[in-house]
């Protein structure tokens, strides 16, 4: 099973937000979605947004909303 998983992080490393699905087409519009909402001002102070995948909804982060 592939789970994608988008997060959009803080400069420090914390996740500030996060969503989780197993379709593709809809985490690629998730993502795009996280890194358009993302101001000049929080990129330049390096906010960013991540795509990533995992195997198991054991690796996908508590706070995650989890779409099936």
């Amino acid at each position: 099973m592939k789970i994608w998983v988008n997060e959009q992080i803080d400069p420090s490393g914390i996740i500030y937000s996060c969503i989780a699905c197993c379709n593709e087409q809809q985490a690629q519009e998730c993502h795009e979605s996280f890194k358009n909402n993302l101001t000049d001002t929080q990129k330049e102070e390096g906010w960013k947004a991540r795509l990533r995948t995992v195997e198991s909804w054991n690796e996908v982060p508590v706070s995650a909303l989890k779409l099936n």
